[in-house]
Formats: C-alpha cells, structure tokens, sequence
C-alpha cells in the first residue's frame, strides 16, 4: 500500500503551493477593495486570494494599519470597502452649476411681466386665460427674476410684479424698454408672420396694450 503521508514542509491544506504571509495578504485585500467599485463580501476575497489565506484575518490587519489615515478600510453590512476618513469628506465634496429649463407656464407668465410690468397676478391669468400657480410665481422670485411693485390702488390693493435689474442682465438689456418688439422676434425666428396670442396689439416698436399670453417665446427665454 502507497504511503499517502505528504513529505516534510508541504503545507496541510491540500494545496502544493505555500500559504502567502499575512503580510502579502493584507497587499491582496487592498488591492481587492480599492480596486471594487462595490463593497466586497469576504467570501468574494477568500475565491480571488490563494488558496489558505484568510481574508477576514487580513482585513483586520489592514484596518488597524489604516487607523487615523486620510482613508479607512470599514464594514458595511457582510461587506467591506475603503472610504474617505469622515473628516475629510468635505474634500470630497464639488459644487457644480445645473442649468434647468424654465417651465412653459413659467416663460409665459416671465415674458407677461416683462412685457405688461407692473401686472397684477389676476392681469396676468386674464392675459394667459389660465390660473397661475404660486409655485411658477415664487420659482421667478427665487430666481431673481422678479419682485414685487406697488401696489394697485383698486379694491384689494393688489400687487404687481415687475422684472429686476437681474433679468435685464441676464438678457443683455438695459431696460425693459430694450425688450424685442414684433419685428425683431420675427426676424429672430421666434414668431410667426401671424402674431401668437397676447401679441395682437404689440406694435412694432414693442409698446404693449392689452393682450393674451406670448406663445412664441420658449427659446428667448430658455437659460
């Protein structure tokens, strides 16, 4: 009968290979983790590690050696992964500017009150032949887009909006005077030879009178 008996310095876990030092161990749960964009399970680092190291054990290892470091090696559930110390998570952070299209109710009702200023929130529903929502209203102050005017001397006292000095910059204008009248939204593009809605008695110079919600506006107003 064959003596099965492994021969002297062979290691006891079947494998022909020696068993790595917990040293080089630790070097393979670092590179496992930092590598994953995903939390790593130790069963995961024990299948891609030889075979007789201990994932959990070296995973400890690294931990204490990360202790008080810019990272740290925590758990997360039955996972591990490396993360940003927590007090240095504020350089982590970015600010980033989104650019949001203005809703369409919120361009007519900008371009109403740019074009009719100052205009009471029930000129402007009269105009648009729709309520308007308080949510587009505040959206336009928080913008700083528009502000609130005097006050109608009519029953209620009433108050208007007007656009601001930030509109006008943003749009290049000096005053709300230098707003496009007809021609120049045709010849921009931007109307119709037949005038929209809230246009009808828009002259050429851009003077308003009473008139309906502007239809044709979307992309002059468009951030």
């Amino acid at each position: 009968m064959t003596d099965q008996t492994p021969p002297p310095g062979t290691p006891a876990n079947d494998s022909l290979f020696e068993t790595p030092p917990m040293a080089e161990q630790e070097r393979m749960v670092e590179a496992i983790l930092f590598a994953s964009a995903e939390p790593v399970t130790i069963g995961d680092m024990n299948a891609r590690m030889p075979h007789g190291c201990n994932a959990l054990e070296a995973v400890r290892h690294l931990q204490a050696r990360y202790e008080g470091r810019g990272i740290r090696v925590v758990q997360v559930g039955d996972q591990w992964a490396i993360r940003t110390a927590p007090d240095l998570g504020h350089l982590m952070q970015k600010e980033t500017v989104e650019t949001r299209k203005l809703s369409r109710a919120a361009i007519e009702t900008l371009a109403i009150i740019a074009y009719h200023q100052p205009v009471t929130r029930a000129e402007i529903e009269e105009i648009r032949g729709v309520s308007v929502s308080r949510g587009t209203i505040d959206l336009l102050i928080e913008m700083g887009w528009i502000r609130f005017g005097r006050r109608r001397m009519t029953p209620g006292r009433p108050v208007t909006f007007v656009v601001t000095a930030t509109f006008l910059d943003h749009f290049g204008l000096e005053t709300a005077r230098d707003l496009p009248g007809l021609k120049e939204l045709r010849e921009a593009g931007l109307l119709d030879n037949r005038p929209p809605p809230g246009f009808g008695n828009l002259d050429e110079d851009g003077d308003d009178g009473e008139h309906d919600a502007d239809e044709g506006q979307d992309d002059m107003f468009e951030e």
